[in-house]
């Protein structure tokens, strides 16, 4: 019989992010460490070589410079070996014209087993999971894909947008942001705990209750 203890238990959102030291296309990196002081999103795919994530890649090299205005990086990971990554951003940059810029890790399967990366009925291939680090190295959001669907790759830049908007204005952040439904590109204030602050609520914000007022940043 095997236990789940809390050195080997898979992180979740608000842990740390588990120190590793990972062979990458950019040379052997420290992470977190190495990305100290920024935001970076660790991505993992099924596999090199491979339609979909093909599709994926060049999506992310198309929004790394909107990330980078966010103080964001990326890197990429699959249980692929080093030189199936370089041959592979090498075709992408040969047949595709788009020159992948980010490192990518080649992962033994230690890293993909510490983030519950590898989906046992699909073989011994990475899932499409995302991992949002911010500048502490606290992972902030985590979203997992099945192997055939590839991701929204704008709603990844759309969440670190949203996060780091939450930090700096202490606000909420709303569906489809920031194109919500019921309040466009406005964000929510976080609901009133005592009674004399849910009856200044509505004086200070435009609110549909107390408990849901928002404002425009």
């Amino acid at each position: 019989m095997s236990c789940t203890t809390t050195e080997n238990k898979m992180p979740l959102i608000g842990d740390p992010m588990p120190k590793m030291e990972v062979q990458t296309t950019h040379g052997v990196m420290i992470l977190p460490d190495d990305f100290a002081g920024k935001w970076f999103i660790l991505f993992s795919h099924p596999a090199d070589f491979t339609p979909v994530c093909t599709t994926e890649f060049v999506a992310f090299q198309k929004i790394s410079d909107d990330l980078k205005a966010l103080n964001c990086e990326l890197i990429g990971l699959s249980l692929d070996q080093v030189f199936s990554h370089i041959k592979w951003v090498d075709w992408i940059k040969e047949e595709l014209g788009v020159e992948i810029t980010f490192p990518i890790i080649a992962d033994t399967g230690k890293i993909a087993s510490t983030l519950g990366l590898v989906h046992p009925g699909k073989g011994s291939n990475t899932v499409r999971a995302v991992f949002i680090i911010d500048p502490n190295g606290i992972i902030r959001a985590m979203i997992y894909y099945p192997q055939e669907l590839g991701r929204n790759i704008d709603e990844i830049l759309r969440a670190v947008k949203g996060l780091q908007t939450s930090d700096a204005n202490q606000v909420a952040i709303p569906a489809n942001w920031p194109q919500n439904d019921m309040i466009g590109d406005g964000v929510i204030i976080p609901p009133a705990t005592d009674v004399k602050t849910a009856a200044e609520r509505p004086k200070q914000f435009e609110c549909y209750d107390w408990w849901f007022c928002h404002k425009k940043l």
